[in-house]
């Protein structure tokens, strides 16, 4: 099932300005109890792939509290901030919203967003610490976890086997060594690793793999930290990658890798778990040999460690004008809660914590995933975090690097210095 998130829709470019309201304390202690009507904005994934669950969510609260009428309105990721801007500059805003977990730094920041009580929501103490930073800033929490998706390791079995590799790797040599054997087999025109350049998320699963960051929090201020030795360490780790394996276009991104896999012309790549299964599907297998012939495994890092990755998926915030406060916060811990992560989990989703994921780990057919996921990174929770995505300062050093415009090193402090001037500033 595919389903991409568009991360860091209109963010740093939102120019909703919200004066934050009510008490500290958390959403739900009293505002809103007796509301008589919830609004809730869903994207159009729960709408076409788990209505049943809204469904259930809407049951429980209106058993709760008889004759509350439950609204909902879904959205495509491209539209939904947009509309979302403009109602919170009024009187109308929703109860409820879903939120892309990269989305919602620039609304907290903004004080879009009513703070939450943790207490208040199931599993929240063994909420996935990526999806857990995605909805804390300064101390406080204004948003629940719904849903994650994770990054995996997949390959062709077919070309592995034609030269002499029968297993996944387990560990960075054994993957180094089976890449090494397929390129010189295929030639230097193929990519035994299509790994697109400007595709961030990869390469700071490097980063974090060496025991670097992006930027560091130090005293209530974010410092960039790409120069480090272990940052360094890292991008060089991606770099060798670049240089061995990746024979495409060095200044692409990742939006169609998923084509270039499903044309043929690579091995092996590392990305969302839908990917492999996608370039694999019909209308985009063009060989017509990847069907049933794609295989995912954990990646492993050069650390020896699981390469940690970048967990994406969506959050449910409440807006800080909602009227319906108390009744929100019931509403998401229904629809977010042991029962709703059974059937989010059971449409092929990642749960939001710990528990969840260890029982997925015991599933041969959701092990690969559910292993991955258990080591994850997020950005930094810095107020202008949103600026950095912007200006694409990542994309921009990993492109410098990767088509040698620039050292690692040179990249890296020049990312650094254009991540200083904005990453502090609301």
């Amino acid at each position: 099932m595919k389903r991409k998130l568009i991360a860091a829709i209109g963010i740093a470019g939102m120019m909703v300005s919200i004066a934050a309201c009510g008490d500290d304390s958390g959403s739900g202690d009293s505002k809103g109890t007796d509301a008589k009507e919830l609004t809730v904005w869903l994207t159009v994934d729960a709408q076409n792939n788990w209505p049943e669950l809204v469904k259930a969510a809407d049951a429980a609260v209106q058993k709760a509290h008889p004759g509350v009428k439950i609204n909902h309105e879904y959205y495509g990721w491209p539209d939904k901030n947009a509309k979302l801007d403009a109602v919170l500059a009024t009187d109308k805003a929703p109860d409820v919203v879903e939120m892309g977990n990269t989305e919602m730094l620039g609304y907290m920041v903004k004080g879009a967003f009513a703070p939450l009580d943790t207490a208040k929501f199931d599993n929240s103490s063994a909420w996935l610490d990526g999806l857990k930073a995605s909805v804390t800033y300064d101390g406080k929490t204004y948003g629940v976890p719904y849903y994650a998706g994770g990054r995996v390791a997949n390959w062709r079995k077919d070309l592995f086997a034609s030269a002499g590799v029968k297993t996944t790797p387990k560990t960075y040599t054994e993957l180094t060594a089976a890449l090494d054997k397929v390129q010189k087999k295929e030639g230097d025109k193929f990519s035994a690793w299509y790994q697109p350049t400007r595709d961030w998320y990869a390469a700071m699963s490097f980063v974090y793999d060496a025991g670097g960051s992006i930027a560091k929090e130090d005293g209530g201020q974010w410092k960039a930290d790409l120069s480090s030795p272990e940052s360094i360490k890292g991008l060089n780790e991606f770099k060798n990658v670049l240089d061995t394996y990746m024979h495409g276009d060095k200044t692409k991104d990742e939006s169609d890798r998923y084509i270039v896999y499903g044309q043929g012309k690579s091995g092996m790549i590392f990305a969302p778990a839908w990917e492999g299964a996608t370039a694999a599907a019909k209308e985009n297998d063009k060989t017509g040999k990847l069907a049933n012939n794609v295989e995912n495994f954990v990646m492993p890092g050069p650390s020896g460690k699981n390469l940690p990755v970048f967990l994406g998926g969506s959050d449910l915030a409440v807006p800080v004008k909602s009227d319906a406060q108390a009744l929100a916060a019931e509403w998401i811990n229904a629809f977010t809660g042991p029962s709703g992560q059974k059937g989010l989990i059971a449409k092929g989703n990642l749960p939001n914590n710990k528990t969840g994921l260890a029982t997925l780990k015991s599933d041969p057919a959701t092990a690969v995933p559910a292993t991955a996921a258990e080591s994850n990174w997020f950005v930094p929770m810095a107020p202008g975090w949103g600026q950095v995505e912007k200006a694409q300062v990542l994309q921009t050093m990993l492109q410098s690097i990767g088509t040698g415009k620039k050292t690692v090193e040179a990249a890296a402090k020049d990312a650094d210095a254009a991540i200083d001037k904005v990453i502090n500033t609301k």
